[in-house]
């Protein structure tokens, strides 16, 4: 079956946002009109000749507004557009000429494949000419990708992408420049779409040739300031239901279990993971426990899911066992006596609270220590004798 009659099948349209690229715009919807008439250009507010040579493809679908918004205002306006039709996919392709047509067959044919997922057009970014910066941010973009959703992508700022348009119609979108690529996929990921990547070529010309409107502190600053806004959203909501939809899949038993049994993973680890969740648990940084110490978990290289739940020592009917402990341990550290309890609250002056939440602090930071070992101890005992016990024939 011929590319353009699959294009129909799937009802699926090609997007182009453009921005001043006017000499290489009509090379790439020629090319792109080789294997479908079905495209949509975006004009993002040019200032050069690009509204002349869209003017001599009568055949295809244009948007265009006079004041330039950004790649990602024009993709939204695209998506806009398309989703009062009957479009169910839309491939995106950038009007510099990096991305070749030739690759549009690899989305096209894994549609029945991944008939739900956002194919992500996966870059060798080992080949020649490619930008410093572009490998460096990539990088930076997929460990952040991969921590805000759990899923691991080898390219997540490639522009040459497949979307399940049908999916989508949901999912608020904000950001107007680069930095929409990011927050589509992430938020798509959290919504249940899945993300895939397929294999692409790309074409870097020489340092001399290359036109690139990103500009390199802006628009990082921008990445930068999106992704601490997703991060903290995934660590307050999105990673702990992920690991709650994990406990739910499997017995609750099952998943201590295969946390504990994992042979790939040395047993000091899962010992310190479970200290590490023991003192998180009883940290004064309530509320905050999973936004510090997930993050940190990660970066040491811990067992994330146990640290997790050990951390659920800090369950509401364990507060204030955990609170009376903190006190008892912060009085036995400071040798100062905290009578709050039996105290009329209208009898506190400030001098009171400050020295008593003071207390308070340091007890538990002592507690958690003090259980951090302790738990950490156990765990490492009773998993080292677990490994050595004979296994059932």
């Amino acid at each position: 079956m011929e590319l353009q009659t699959l294009f129909e099948k799937h009802s699926v349209y090609v997007l182009i946002p453009t921005y001043n690229n006017a000499t290489t715009i009509a090379q790439v919807i020629q090319s792109v009109q080789a294997y479908t008439d079905r495209v949509l250009v975006v004009n993002d507010g040019s200032t050069d000749n690009t509204a002349t040579v869209l003017a001599g493809f009568k055949s295809i679908a244009q948007v265009s507004y006079p004041v330039n918004k950004g790649k990602g205002y024009a993709l939204r306006q695209g998506f806009k557009y398309l989703q009062g039709s009957d479009v169910k996919y839309v491939i995106t392709i950038d009007s510099d000429g990096q991305h070749k047509p030739s690759d549009l067959i690899h989305f096209i044919e894994n549609i029945d494949k991944h008939p739900t997922a956002i194919m992500m057009g996966a870059r060798d970014m080992a080949q020649a000419n490619v930008p410093g910066k572009s490998s460096f941010g990539n990088k930076f973009s997929n460990f952040w990708f991969k921590f805000q959703t759990g899923i691991d992508m080898p390219d997540t700022q490639t522009g040459y992408r497949l979307y399940p348009l049908y999916l989508m119609k949901d999912i608020s979108l904000l950001t107007n420049k680069y930095e929409l690529e990011i927050e589509v996929i992430v938020k798509s990921a959290w919504r249940g779409i899945e993300v895939v990547a397929v294999p692409i070529d790309v074409y870097y010309p020489v340092k001399e040739e290359r036109i690139s409107h990103f500009r390199p502190f802006k628009d990082f600053s921008r990445i930068s300031v999106l992704n601490t806004w997703l991060t903290i959203w995934a660590v307050l909501y999105h990673i702990p239901k992920r690991l709650l939809v994990g406990v739910k899949k499997k017995d609750y038993r099952e998943m201590i279990h295969a946390s504990f049994t994992a042979p790939h993973e040395p047993t000091y680890i899962k010992a310190l993971s479970v200290g590490w969740g023991l003192f998180i648990g009883v940290s004064p940084i309530w509320g905050y426990q999973l936004l510090i110490g997930i993050p940190l978990a990660h970066f040491f290289k811990l067992n994330k899911t146990i640290a997790f739940l050990a951390a659920n020592i800090s369950l509401p009917p364990m507060i204030p066992f955990i609170i009376y402990g903190s006190l008892k341990m912060g009085e036995l550290v400071t040798g100062t006596k905290v009578d709050i309890l039996s105290r009329s609250i209208h009898t506190f002056t400030l001098n009171d609270i400050s020295q008593s939440l003071w207390i308070y602090v340091i007890g538990s930071v002592v507690l958690g220590i003090a259980l951090a070992m302790l738990g950490g101890g156990i765990s490492y005992l009773i998993i080292k004798a677990s490994r050595n016990l004979p296994k059932n024939i």
